[in-house]
């Protein structure tokens, strides 16, 4: 299956679309495999795709590949899909965005307290950086065909608006100051378009081309934990509620998987996997 294959397959959203086999191959080359491992992958699907399969389902059967040539590099594969798992409620999220400012060389704190000029307002994230300084909303969903709309990067605005005039008293307008909005899924057009209008950074899974939250991840080489397909979902789950949001800090406390009464074998494949996402 190195060039096309006639056939039309169902999207997340219901929509019927001709597939494209480009797109399954650019996803596989942006796991890190090879040129030689995308056509071997995509030569033993071609017997398992038929007319309407969903992408969620051919995605599925590509990991499953993945997984059994590299951890490394089905992990990375299947990061949109750990993203979703950070859920359901945000918090996981903003601890993880936190940490991806941290990449980047900021201080960066998730669920404070915020004065404004009026108000006191909870913010989600807030990173700072020589004289940058970001106020920033985290909008997680855990259906990835919700988008967040303009009502939402309305009201982030106006928050943004007030406490930015406190900060402007307090450091004598020498800073730059940003607002911003961050999502796990899509922005609607009206969202990306007052953003940019107003000087409000939108960040989604795919926007803006070059600096989306994936490109994000992918630089800061920075792995969710719900990565590890080794873990069970309630493993997991344990492990968010621990403030672990990454695999490299697990990698510095693999102790706290004793707490999980796994057994050996388990204990050192969880381990082997996390630390060939990390790097040893």
């Amino acid at each position: 299956m190195t060039g096309s294959i006639n056939i039309k397959v169902r999207k997340g959203n219901g929509e019927i679309v001709v597939f494209d086999i480009a797109k399954l191959r650019k996803a596989l080359g942006n796991s890190g495999a090879s040129e030689s491992d995308i056509n071997n992958i995509t030569r033993k699907m071609e017997p398992l795709l038929f007319e309407g399969i969903s992408t969620k389902r051919i995605y599925r059967i590509a990991y499953s590949l993945l997984r059994k040539h590299s951890h490394e590099i089905a992990g990375r594969y299947r990061l949109k899909k750990a993203i979703m798992e950070l859920g359901p409620s945000g918090y996981p999220f903003e601890r993880f965005i936190a940490k991806l400012f941290e990449a980047d060389g900021y201080d960066a704190e998730a669920s404070v307290f915020v004065q404004g000029k009026c108000v006191r307002h909870e913010v989600d994230v807030l990173a700072q950086k020589g004289n940058k300084k970001y106020m920033v909303e985290c909008k997680f969903h855990g259906d990835s065909r919700t988008k967040s709309d303009v009502k939402v990067a309305l009201y982030i605005q106006s928050r943004f608006l007030d406490v930015s005039r406190k900060w402007k008293e307090e450091d004598g307008g020498g800073k730059i100051h940003k607002g911003m909005i961050v999502t796990n899924t899509r922005f609607t057009e009206d969202a990306v378009n007052f953003g940019k209008c107003v000087g409000l950074k939108v960040v989604s899974w795919d926007y803006p081309v070059g600096n989306s939250l994936k490109d994000w991840i992918d630089r800061s080489g920075y792995h969710p934990i719900t990565s590890l397909a080794s873990l069970r979902k309630s493993e997991k789950r344990f492990l968010l509620e621990q403030g672990i949001v990454l695999c490299r800090q697990l990698k510095k406390d693999f102790g706290i998987l004793n707490r999980l009464r796994l057994s050996n074998v388990r204990f050192n494949n969880i381990k082997k996997e996390a630390l060939a996402l990390v790097g040893t």
